[in-house]
């Protein structure tokens, strides 16, 4: 008893779909109705066709629903480095036909088109394959509807999207996102896809746009009608690549001027003497200044696990090339104070490879000192100590009207002989000044051709690195 009652719910049920499936049939076989005095189909006829919305808008369900799809880059929201995301807005249109809205315009009043609610009616679930977020955008609840049964529908769309970015060449970057259109559901069989303008149409309406939106620019939009094969489905998809390029204005001025006047600034402190001024505490407080001027533009360098920036490294060869600056300072420092110092004599090697074959390489020349004529052996006095702790001064060359004089200070009075003592004191200091400023002075040459020759070593290194810097960013904007 319950099996008949069942096999009789079942043939009712499938009475009545088939019922249900003839009048569809019979509804899109025929036009929609209008009646006098009245613009437009009834909303009768309408009606009818709004019961009909979860079903496929097709006589034949053999026959695809072509769906044709365009769209303009309106805005370009925010590039996500760190995430890997792109937000764009964009301007989305779809057509399709609707084989069960066809009405005659000549019994309409002349009417050829209406505005529906989307809801109401079947649509093709067109989705965007790389979204990762929801659409916040303001829905747009009505489509426009033709006489020959063509939809169109214009929506917005925040289109929140996974896109590989790469910052190499940041803030020079340009970035190739993709936007892959198609349906969630429906394969080949039930949809198809096409665009509805040329991709150079897209473009130039893009471009209309978008020339006056952010940092971003728009350099052209491509795109390519594929299939989607998955197991034994396959759907029909339409991927389009958007190439944006970032404006560097604002980077240039912000990052890299300031940057490039503070490594000035440090090849300048070269031409402070170092034998005078700090030149080290000089160096100290502009890498300080660098360090801080980092920490505060740490935020508009991106940053990503992928890789690191060329701008980015730019900034860490700086810093880099300022503490070898410093380096190069402490060592002139001690060269010129701590041997000098301690009274040593300059090697024989150091004279010879730096005061003679390196101040040669780098056409370092000198003042040479005036040297007081050079007095004889014989003209040089003679301290001598005499009996009784008597101190008397005796030339080199002996006399007999000397003879006479030493013997006539030998008896001469103690405030003589303090005289003597004292003089003989200072022979002896302004002795050790004048060896001492000797020694300065060779110190001070082997300095000084040493600051030269570092200095013109860190200028190549400056003058190589940015021309290497220089010549990637020329190549990137030639391939641009």
């Amino acid at each position: 008893m319950g099996q008949s009652k069942r096999r009789i719910s079942i043939i009712l049920g499938l009475l009545l779909m088939s019922g249900f499936w003839l009048c569809s049939v019979s509804l899109c076989c025929s036009k929609l109705s209008c009646k006098a005095g009245h613009s437009g189909p009834t909303h009768e006829s309408i009606q009818a066709v709004f019961n009909l919305e979860p079903f496929r808008p097709a006589v034949n369900l053999s026959n695809p629903t072509i769906a044709n799809i365009s769209f303009t880059l309106y805005a370009v929201l925010g590039v996500n480095e760190k995430t890997q995301i792109l937000t764009t807005f964009l301007w989305l249109r779809q057509y399709w036909q609707h084989e069960f809205l066809v009405w005659d315009p000549d019994e309409c009043d002349g009417v050829t088109k209406i505005s529906l609610p989307v809801k109401n009616l079947w649509s093709p679930d067109i989705i965007v394959y790389e979204f990762v977020d929801d659409d916040v955008s303001q829905a747009c609840p009505y489509v426009y509807v033709n006489h020959t049964g063509h939809i169109r529908w214009d929506r917005m769309l925040r289109l929140v999207s996974a896109c590989n970015l790469k910052i190499f060449s940041f803030p020079f970057d340009m970035q190739n996102c993709s936007f892959t259109f198609g349906s969630y559901m429906h394969t080949i069989r039930d949809v198809r896809l096409s665009p509805a303008l040329s991709f150079q149409e897209m473009s130039r309406n893009s471009k209309r746009y978008l020339e006056a939106s952010g940092e971003w620019e728009l350099v052209d939009i491509l795109g390519e009608a594929s299939i989607l094969q998955f197991g034994v489905d396959e759907w029909d998809i339409i991927t389009f690549w958007v190439v944006i390029k970032r404006r560097p204005v604002l980077y240039v001025v912000n990052l890299l001027i300031p940057s490039s006047f503070l490594m000035l600034i440090d090849i300048l402190s070269f031409y402070l003497p170092p034998h005078s001024v700090d030149r080290a505490s000089f160096k100290m407080t502009l890498i300080l200044g660098y360090t801080v001027f980092l920490l505060i533009m740490n935020d508009l360098l991106p940053s990503t696990a992928n890789g690191t920036p060329i701008i980015g490294i730019y900034f860490s060869v700086c810093l880099a090339l300022m503490v070898i600056s410093l380096l190069e300072t402490v060592v002139i420092t001690n060269v010129l104070h701590n041997n000098t110092m301690k009274y040593k004599e300059v090697p024989s090697w150091v004279r010879v490879v730096v005061l003679k074959h390196i101040a040669n390489l780098i056409c370092y020349q000198w003042p040479e000192r005036d040297k007081a004529p050079a007095t004889s052996q014989k003209d040089e006095p003679e301290i001598l100590n005499g009996d009784s702790g008597v101190w008397i001064v005796q030339p080199a060359s002996r006399t007999p009207a000397q003879d006479q004089s030493s013997s006539l200070g030998a008896a001469a009075l103690p405030e003589l002989q303090q005289i003597c003592r004292y003089l003989g004191d200072l022979h002896d200091h302004l002795t050790s000044m004048h060896k001492e400023s000797e020694l300065q002075d060779q110190w001070c040459h082997v300095g000084y051709v040493l600051d030269f020759l570092l200095f013109r070593i860190y200028l190549l290194l400056i003058s190589c690195y940015a021309m290497v810097i220089i010549s990637m960013w020329c190549v990137w904007i030639s391939q641009s």
